[in-house]
């Protein structure tokens, strides 16, 4: 496993936290979902690196969604399949209403970010 790619989802999501526990503002808003993005990119290639570990290609993010569940790393695959929605909403298009939306599930998808990057650490 690429202990570059872990190490750096790491310190992402230790920024993402940061940016989550400041007061809301439009400013911090945006930077918590800035760093979502970084993280959730860190995230499923760290995924992919140590599912390649395993022997199992993954070439998506969604592919690598569907194999962490099929090993048991993620319990909720919905919560994960929403994750990715709003990860390419955000890369894409930039909506006020959109923005305070994603904003409100990311303490969620911190969590769950928090529980993957653990079991995969294993």
């Amino acid at each position: 496993m690429s202990a570059h790619v872990l190490s750096s989802f790491e310190i992402a999501l230790v920024r993402l936290l940061e940016a989550l526990e400041a007061e809301e503002t439009p400013l911090n808003r945006d930077a918590a979902i800035q760093r979502f993005e970084f993280s959730y990119d860190l995230m499923w290639k760290s995924l992919k690196h140590k599912l390649k570990d395993m022997g199992i290609a993954c070439m998506s993010p969604k592919s690598c969604m569907k194999e962490a569940f099929k090993q048991g790393w993620i319990q909720d695959e919905a919560l994960w399949l929403a994750m990715l929605h709003d990860r390419n909403l955000t890369t894409h298009t930039y909506d006020e209403a959109l923005a305070r939306k994603v904003y409100r599930n990311l303490s969620t998808y911190y969590q769950a970010m928090s529980e993957i990057l653990e079991s995969i650490k294993e």
